[in-house]
């Protein structure tokens, strides 16, 4: 007599279990994008011994006026309006942010404010940063004789 095809399924659910396992999505990571924030821009980050190098990929800047960079500490923050119009033409789709855009970065050492550069060339921003070294030497203080 032949199993009936209705019959018993074979144990298939521990085979799942084991597909399933661990961090399944995790082995897809590489193929799924990785941000889907649209007011993302590319930025690169450079370091060379006591130097950071910031490259953010800024299109669309009619004026350098049209950004803004503070640093404090152990931070760089980018604010930019960009602004891709084409005179005449109509925008159907659009794959490349346009409109006010900011970007805290976390930098991995305290900066020099007085030492920062920033280009901007061929829809680049390039920042060059230099790393705070801090001044161990004693430094006497001045005692001022009250009233």
């Amino acid at each position: 007599m032949k199993p009936s095809p209705f019959g018993p399924f074979p144990d298939w659910t521990k085979q799942w279990e084991h597909f399933f396992d661990g961090d399944f999505w995790g082995s897809f990571q590489p193929f799924l994008p990785t941000n889907t924030n649209k007011k993302s821009s590319g930025i690169n980050i450079y370091k060379k011994d006591n130097e950071l190098l910031i490259v953010a990929c800024l299109p669309g800047l009619e004026k350098i006026e049209d950004v803004e960079l503070y640093t404090y500490y152990k931070t760089l923050e980018i604010k930019a309006i960009i602004n891709l119009q084409f005179k005449g033409f109509e925008l159907i789709e659009e794959g490349i942010f346009q409109g006010t855009w900011e970007k805290t970065i976390p930098l991995p050492f305290a900066v020099k404010e007085d030492r920062i550069e920033a280009t901007y060339h061929h829809g680049l921003l390039l920042i060059h940063l230099h790393r705070m070294i801090p001044d161990n030497r004693k430094k006497k203080i001045e005692i001022k004789k009250g009233e």
